[in-house]
């Protein structure tokens, strides 16, 4: 699985709520630059964390406006995209935009790191 493979495949997970954790290498590092409190983490902190997201109040609708950039590097890959959801309490509607930078190496994600929109998500994830 190449880096665009990869992210298709992330894709599929988010949308469908499905499993992530084959897609990661075990020495994976996952950076997330604007989450407070845990901006770093290890494949087995990033998949617990990941795990919640089948607790939220959320349902990952589409995602929008996606542009994938190559790099001059063939295991990485810097994809722009919206994503959009639905509050499942209140029936809102949602959506935040985010850039993910992933290095896929022996087909499997070695580095992703996710800058979000933040404040948008907390806004759309606040309770009814």
């Amino acid at each position: 699985m190449n880096a665009r493979e990869a992210f298709a495949a992330w894709q599929e997970a988010v949308l469908t709520n499905g499993s992530i954790d084959h897609l990661f290498a075990d020495d994976a590092i996952i950076e997330l630059p604007f989450n407070p409190g845990r901006p770093r983490l290890n494949r087995t902190e990033f998949l617990t964390l990941a795990g919640a997201r089948a607790t939220m109040p959320v349902r990952f609708d589409e995602f929008r406006d996606l542009v994938i950039h190559d790099t001059g590097d063939p295991e990485v890959i810097i994809a722009e995209y919206s994503i959009a959801g639905t509050h499942t309490t209140t029936g809102d509607q949602a959506t935040a935009p985010f850039v993910m930078i992933l290095r896929v190496r022996n087909g499997r994600i070695l580095q992703l790191r996710e800058y979000q929109d933040v404040p948008t998500m907390t806004a759309a994830l606040a309770p009814a």
